[in-house]
C-alpha cells in the first residue's frame, strides 16, 4: 500500500497509472479493517491499535467506526429495523440506481451509532474515548502531512493531484464499494431466516482478492471466526443456504440486476421468503430507525438478535 501510494511522490507523471492500483489497496485496508474489528490481527491492544491506524491511512477513515456500525449494529440486527445500514429504508426495490445511491444514505444514517458510541465513550469510557480522539488526529494529521508533502515537491497544482489520485480518489473508492457489497450481500434477502438472511459470491477469484468475504452468509453466522476459515465454513452451511443466494460472480450479478433486468425483469433479484419491514411480533408498520450501540471494546461481536 505505501509503495504504491508514495511512489508518484517521486514520479507524478505515474499517479493517473497507479490510481487503480491505488483503489483496490484502499478497498483491500477497508476488507482488513473490517476483518481485524472482528477479530484482531495481533495479541496486545498496543500492536492492534497500531495497525488500525495504520489501515485508517489507506482505507479513509478511522477503524474505529466499524465497531457501532458494524459489530455491534449490523450484526445484531441483520437489515431489520435498528440495523443503521438497511438496505430498504426507502424503497426496497433492487435497481442501479438504489444500489449507486447507497452509500450516501447509509453514511448519513451511520453517523448517528457513530456520534452515540462517541458520546458514551465520552461519558463512561476515558480510555476509550482518548483511543477515537487519537484515531481521528493521527488520521487527519497524517493526510495533512502527505498533502503537505506533495504540494512541497510539486508545487499545488501537481502536489494536490498526486494526493487526490493516490488517497483521496482511493480512499472515497474504498468506502462506497464497501457499502455496496453490503448492499448486494443483503439486498432481497430474508433476515428472518435461520440461513437465507444474507448473499455470499462464491467466485474463488474474488475470494481471493478479497480476503474471503464474499461468503457473507458463514460470516454473519460465526462473526468471530477468522477469515481464512470461511470457505470451510461456508462448505458446511452452504447446503441449508438457498440457491439463489449462493451467486458465482460478483460481476455477472451486477450485470443481470443493473443492465438486463430493466429490460428482462426476471433476471433480477426477487424478495426471497419475509421482507426485512415484515416483523411477525410488529402490529403496525412504522419507518425504521437506527438503534443506540454501547461503547465496547473492539473486536466484541454482538450476537444476531
Amino acid at each position: 500500500m505505501p509503495v504504491v501510494a508514495l511512489f508518484p511522490y517521486l514520479r507524478p507523471e505515474l499517479a493517473v497509472w497507479l490510481c487503480p492500483l491505488s483503489c483496490y489497496l484502499a478497498l483491500s485496508a477497508g476488507v482488513i479493517a473490517h476483518n481485524h474489528n472482528h477479530t484482531p490481527t495481533f495479541r496486545t491492544r498496543k500492536h492492534n491499535a497500531i495497525f488500525g491506524n495504520w489501515l485508517s491511512i489507506f482505507y479513509g477513515y478511522p477503524t474505529f467506526a466499524w465497531v457501532p456500525t458494524h459489530n455491534l449494529n449490523h450484526h445484531k440486527f441483520v437489515n431489520k429495523a435498528g440495523d443503521a445500514t438497511i438496505t430498504w429504508r426507502h424503497t426496497n426495490k433492487h435497481n442501479a440506481l438504489v444500489a449507486a445511491t447507497y452509500f450516501f444514505v447509509s453514511s448519513w444514517y451511520q453517523s448517528e451509532p457513530i456520534r452515540d458510541y462517541i458520546q458514551k465513550a465520552k461519558e463512561r469510557n476515558p480510555e476509550l474515548y482518548r483511543t477515537i480522539v487519537g484515531q481521528y488526529l493521527f488520521f487527519v494529521g497524517t493526510h495533512l502531512a502527505l498533502l503537505s508533502l506533495a504540494i512541497a515537491l510539486h508545487g499545488w497544482r501537481v502536489g494536490f493531484l498526486v494526493w487526490g489520485l493516490m488517497f483521496l480518489i482511493p480512499a472515497l473508492f474504498a468506502l462506497w464499494t464497501i457499502m455496496l457489497f453490503n448492499y448486494v450481500q443483503h439486498v432481497h434477502t430474508d433476515p428472518w431466516s435461520e440461513h437465507d438472511h444474507s448473499r455470499s459470491f462464491v467466485s474463488p477469484l474474488l475470494n481471493f482478492l478479497l480476503f474471503n468475504n464474499g461468503l457473507h452468509s458463514a460470516h454473519h453466522e460465526m462473526a468471530g471466526a477468522h477469515w481464512s476459515t470461511l470457505p470451510e465454513l461456508h462448505a458446511k452451511l452452504r447446503p441449508m443456504i438457498d440457491p439463489r443466494l449462493n451467486e458465482p460472480s460478483f460481476w455477472a450479478f451486477c450485470l443481470k440486476n443493473y443492465l438486463l433486468a430493466p429490460f428482462f425483469p426476471s433476471l433480477g433479484t426477487k424478495q426471497l421468503g419475509r421482507a426485512p419491514f415484515d416483523d411477525p411480533a410488529a402490529s403496525l408498520v412504522t419507518a425504521p430507525v437506527t438503534a443506540e450501540v454501547d461503547a465496547f471494546e473492539s473486536g466484541v461481536n454482538a450476537a444476531r438478535a
